[in-house]
């Protein structure tokens, strides 16, 4: 299976390279604003996707954010990977991980150009939420689950 959670430093490296890449290094944003405070916690699951050349092509994460909520963040895939469903896999996966803890929801703040991905994946749209950067704006999306 092409996802699983990050083991090894060069693992938990290359997860976080990605995630610059994709979600930071756009926007000239530094490097190290792709970590997040409680990318360390116990509750908080790490999802990445190993392509069959080796490379790291997805990763994303998951934490608990309510008593019976789950919170999807920092979903990417990189640009030479996209359309290929790796983007579903790891929302599956997540998805899987958070009912196995008893988790009856799921959130995420969409990209305004990812919402018709999540959309067909079963999120709808709650509502407006922040714009990152000045200049993506985002949308709360949730999901039974």
């Amino acid at each position: 299976m092409p996802v699983r959670p990050p083991h090894s430093a060069a693992d938990f490296a290359a997860y976080y390279q990605l995630r610059y890449r994709v979600l930071r290094q756009p926007w000239d944003q530094p490097q190290g604003s792709e970590r997040a405070d409680d990318d360390e916690a116990p509750t908080t699951i790490h999802a990445l996707y190993t392509a069959a050349d080796g490379r790291v092509a997805g990763v994303a994460r998951l934490h608990p954010s309510g008593p019976r909520q789950a919170q999807v963040r920092y979903m990417a895939v990189d640009d030479a990977y996209q359309g290929q469903g790796i983007g579903r896999q790891l929302l599956d996966y997540l998805e899987a991980a958070a009912r196995r803890q008893g988790l009856t929801e799921c959130v995420l703040h969409a990209r305004q150009s990812a919402v018709p991905f999540y959309e067909r994946q079963g999120y709808h749209i709650v509502a407006p939420s922040h714009t990152l950067f000045g200049s993506i704006p985002h949308f709360l999306m949730r999901k039974d689950l």
